[in-house]
């Protein structure tokens, strides 16, 4: 099948939920389970977030935003029975080669540092943890609503950098 990657047309958003939901059950053998309440993909269609996806009819999607004067990906979620596919890793490459052609300076996210499709997934693809000092206020934010909405009592968070090559020409 193919999962080719591109923006999300309005059509496409009514279905992410769902993409969202199933991969969600995959943390539950781990002893993560999210509390009730919109999911993300809903929060960042009211938003206006920019969604990519993958497929037609979506199969994932990664949403993104811009916080901090950067890139900045809050969710990337694959159907569960697609997991191990490289669905992920072409939503991700789509989403940093938009944030560099836009010449951001790099893409931050906030993860589960420990579990292995998370945290140590971005490490395999750059990134690495961005220490308290480099947040600006966007990024503080969204840690902090992190914790008042009970995220971190489900396991360690972390934030994460993937810095971009400036374009040619910027200096």
């Amino acid at each position: 099948m193919d999962y080719d990657v591109r923006l999300a047309r309005p059509d496409d958003l009514a279905g992410l939920p769902s993409i969202e939901d199933s991969g969600d059950r995959l943390f539950r053998p781990i002893g993560i389970v999210f509390p009730p309440g919109p999911t993300i993909a809903e929060v960042m269609i009211a938003k206006g977030a920019e969604f990519l996806v993958a497929g037609d009819p979506p199969v994932g999607f990664a949403a993104v935003e811009e916080v901090d004067g950067a890139t900045h990906l809050e969710q990337i979620s694959v159907h569960a029975d697609l997991v191990g596919r490289g669905i992920g890793t072409r939503l991700l490459r789509a989403v940093t080669e938009r944030a560099a052609g836009r010449g951001s300076p790099g893409v931050s996210l906030l993860t589960f540092r420990d579990v292995p499709w998370n945290g140590p997934w971005y490490a395999r693809h750059g990134f690495a943890e961005l220490p308290p000092e480099r947040w600006g206020p966007g990024i503080r934010g969204y840690w902090d609503a992190e914790i008042e909405a009970g995220l971190h009592d489900l396991g360690p968070r972390t934030v994460m950098w993937l810095p971009l090559p400036r374009p040619a020409g910027t200096g």
